[in-house]
């Protein structure tokens, strides 16, 4: 059952949505949550939603939702929703928990308008988890090395209920790198300089740059931060 922060702020989330409207649709718990409150409206008011999902998570709950399916080749989306395993206080987010990252960037940015929606306990002061790193496999022992050199304690994401490691929609490692506290002017730069590691397909570090607002939601409200 989702807690009522996310469902609060799903549900603010929710009034952003107008019929006809193509959305990009990340993943994760409380993106579910968003996309059964959208399926009630569909089956009530007979909207026509589109929908380029970020995962296979989201694909299936976009379906079950009555969402029409479509990709990037036919449309731009005009709003993409999307939670954050953390979201500091400029805005600038870190996700990727569930393995979902480079989907998750690529339909954010090439969407319209991207709003984040999270329950208040991933709102931190400075970000500070470990930054999720999409990896090729063949290029898996270079890229350990060479970010372990930019100052972080890098480990292979192991999967649960399979043996060896997390293995993306995309068929990539998950290599989680802590870099402890990031301050506010570093975030650009670090998600830069990964990505120029020959290897890394992309990062979970999104700049405020790319968010254009951020609902939270607690036990009793959701807000626009």
């Amino acid at each position: 059952m989702a807690s009522n922060g996310k469902y609060n702020a799903a549900k603010l989330a929710l009034e952003l949505v107008k019929d006809g409207m193509v959305l990009g649709i990340g993943s994760g718990s409380t993106v579910e949550v968003f996309l059964n409150l959208l399926g009630e409206r569909i089956r009530e008011e007979g909207l026509e939603i589109y929908g380029v999902p970020s995962s296979y998570q989201s694909y299936f709950a976009a379906i079950r939702n009555g969402v029409e399916v479509v990709d990037l080749v036919e449309f731009e989306p005009d709003l993409c929703v999307d939670g954050a395993d953390q979201v500091d206080a400029k805005m600038n987010c870190i996700k990727g928990g569930g393995a979902a990252i480079t989907r998750e960037k690529i339909v954010a940015k090439a969407s319209k308008k991207v709003v984040i929606i999270v329950d208040e306990s991933k709102l931190v002061e400075k970000l500070s988890m470990p930054v999720p790193v999409e990896v090729l496999p063949f290029a898996y022992g270079w890229v350990l090395r060479e970010i372990e050199k930019m100052g972080c304690k890098a480990r292979l994401r192991q999967g649960k209920g399979k043996i060896g490691p997390v293995i993306t929609d995309n068929g990539n490692f998950v290599v989680d790198c802590d870099f402890g506290v990031i301050e506010d002017e570093r975030v650009e730069g670090l998600e830069r300089d990964i990505k120029l590691i020959s290897g890394i397909v992309e990062n979970g570090i999104f700049s405020k740059e790319l968010i254009d607002a951020v609902i939270a939601g607690s036990s009793r409200s959701a807000k626009f931060l």
